[in-house]
This record gives C-alpha cells, sequence and structure tokens, in this order.
C-alpha cells in the first residue's frame, strides 16, 4: 500500500465568471523516501493540488480520495486532519516571509509547533527548536533563535521554514516552490538540505515549482501539469531523454542549455498564455499554443495514456503517434538541448 495516494482529485472554485477548475483529475502515488516532482506553469494547478491533500484548499469544491496511509483525508474531521497536518504531512510554503509570522520570535514559531503535537515542556521544545535551526545549517543557532523573520535573509527564512516542517520528522513533506526568490547559489543549498535530510530520515516528498531544472537531480518521478489537468507522468530520466508531450518540450526548451555547443543561444519560451480555468479550450486545452496541433487537438481532449507498449508506466496525453512523438523529440527538440 502506497504512503500517500490520490485519486481522481478535483478542486473546483465558485467565482462570479464561472467555476474555475483549478484540479481537474490528478492522480498519484508516493511510497516512502519517493520523490515526486509536479511541474508546471503558474495556474496549472500545482499549489491547489497540495493545499487539497493538506485541507486547506478553502472555499473549493473538492471531490475524490487522498488516501494517507489507506485513510482518506478527505471525509476525515478536522480535528482529526489538524492532528495529521504539521506532525505526519508538513508543507514548505512557497514564499517563507509571509508565512512566518512577522510579529513572534523564529524559535518560538518552530517551538510552538512541536508544543501543538507533543507534550513536552517550553524549555525543551526550546531546546528542540535551536538544534533544528542547527540542523539545517543556520549558524549561531543559539542566538538566531530569537530572532525574528525580517532578522533573517531569504535563504535563511527558507532554511528556518525547513527547519520547522522536519521539527515533527513527518513521513510527507511538501514543498511548494522551495527556491522562488532566492539566487542560484541558495537554490542549490537549499535544495541539497532537502535531500541530505530525506537521506536521513526517509521523508516522501513532493517538490511543487515551475521550472524542470529544480527537480533534474531529486525527483524519482515527474508528473507535468496543465490548465489543472496531469499531461504526463513518467519517471525523471524519460521526462528530461524522451518525453512525449509537446508542453513538456516547451518546459525543456526553456531551460538554458548548458553545453559548450549551445553557448550564446536564445532560450524558446513557450508562445501564448495559459489558458483560463474557467474556459479551457475546446479539445487539448494546450492546443493554441502546440507547434505540433492538428484537426483532431482542436476537438477531442486526448487521454492520459501510455503512448509506447513497452513503457506502460510513461503516460502523456497527446493526439501525435508515438512515431511522431519520437521522430520530433530527435530531430527537433533534442539538439536544442
Amino acid at each position: 500500500m502506497a504512503l500517500l495516494e490520490v485519486r481522481d482529485l478535483r478542486v473546483q472554485f465558485d467565482t462570479d465568471d464561472g467555476v474555475v477548475k483549478a484540479v481537474d483529475g490528478v492522480s498519484f502515488s508516493l511510497e516512502p523516501g519517493q520523490t515526486l516532482g509536479i511541474v508546471g506553469e503558474s495556474g496549472s494547478g500545482k499549489s491547489v493540488t497540495n493545499l487539497a491533500i493538506m485541507g486547506l484548499a478553502r472555499g473549493g469544491r473538492i471531490s475524490g480520495e487522498v488516501l494517507f496511509q489507506g485513510k482518506d483525508l478527505l471525509k476525515m474531521h478536522s480535528t482529526e486532519l489538524r492532528a495529521i497536518r504539521g506532525k505526519q504531512i508538513a508543507m514548505i510554503f512557497q514564499d517563507p516571509l509571509s508565512s512566518l509570522h512577522p510579529y513572534y520570535k523564529v524559535g518560538a514559531q518552530i517551538s510552538e509547533m512541536i508544543l501543538a503535537h507533543e507534550k513536552v515542556s517550553k524549555k525543551d521544545a526550546h531546546t528542540r527548536a535551536v538544534d533544528l535551526l542547527r540542523l539545517v545549517g543556520i549558524s549561531r543557532p543559539e542566538r538566531r533563535v530569537d530572532d525574528y523573520p525580517h532578522q533573517f535573509s531569504g535563504g535563511m527564512r527558507q532554511r528556518a521554514m525547513i527547519a520547522m516542517a522536519l521539527a515533527l520528522d513527518p513521513a510527507v513533506l511538501i514543498a511548494d516552490e522551495p527556491t522562488t526568490a532566492l539566487d542560484v547559489t541558495v537554490q542549490a543549498q537549499v535544495l541539497d538540505l532537502i535531500e541530505r535530510l530525506q537521506e536521513e530520515f526517509g521523508t516522501a516528498i513532493i517538490v511543487i515549482t515551475h521550472d524542470l531544472g529544480v527537480v533534474a537531480d531529486m525527483a524519482d518521478e515527474v508528473l507535468v501539469m496543465y490548465g489543472g489537468k496531469p499531461v504526463e507522468v513518467t519517471d525523471r530520466r524519460t521526462a528530461y531523454y524522451g518525453p512525449h508531450m509537446p508542453y513538456t518540450w516547451g518546459l525543456l526548451q526553456s531551460l538554458p542549455s548548458t553545453g559548450a555547443e549551445h553557448t550564446g543561444d536564445r532560450l524558446l519560451p513557450i508562445k501564448g498564455m495559459p489558458p483560463s480555468l474557467i474556459h479551457l479550450p475546446s479539445g487539448c486545452s494546450f492546443s493554441p499554443r502546440c507547434p505540433y496541433v492538428f484537426e483532431l487537438c482542436t476537438r477531442e481532449e486526448p487521454k492520459l495514456l501510455p503512448a509506447d507498449p513497452q513503457k506502460p508506466e510513461h503516460l502523456s496525453a497527446c493526439h501525435l503517434s508515438l512515431e511522431d512523438k519520437e521522430r520530433i523529440w530527435q530531430q527537433e527538440v533534442a539538439p536544442t538541448r
């Protein structure tokens, strides 16, 4: 049995303009110690998917199943869910400055997390907060534990959020854009830290990002989302060296190439804008932006299915034939990498 299994998750929000289908049929499973990368542009439904898992998608109509250790989180009473949230499933939020309370010391906020779930003294909770700050690489933690969030740099705030998330040794850690607004050096440090702590604690991790480069080294599986739906699911190597979905190709081509032969090459952004989640295009939602669109794409929505019988675990939602996908990848997309 998987540690966490999401089945046909759907989240909708009623607005004056219509129904926003923020998440529309997402399914995946997560094993202990595994890392899943959920990738897509802003508005693709990545963060809402994981807020729904945490029971934080306020105002949304949610359906489907979210099974944690066999129990459906969506059917739990708020009291039961509160006992799991933070202790067994923790989340690193996208913006650590807005996620940490500006009026409370960083150490007090970590201690509060511990005190909310465990019967320990305030002194012991404070001592553990110091140890956690030391664990995530913050120098002089005995002093910095009494600092306020604005006294921490962006990278240090993100480390403090990681310390808070790991305070109770959760089984699942959700990292929502953990490196946003950090410089490249600090990004690498934060990702290395998450990986190191995963090896130490055996935590299962979900990494949410718009950048395929972020999950290049750490994800075991990659789920690509577009327009609220999963459009490709595969292992990390296949995601980089043989994807089947034109949207995934576009994400890859948007990354800077590192080879010497590509020095000075311009980036290739995906043309157009992500679709409205209220008025999705007919057929394939990516069809207005896809350079390989044909008539079927505009009238029939592709199903998420294996394109290659030899690789049934590789799923993609695209009407192109396997032969066309492999030809386009080898002749047009891969050479630009």
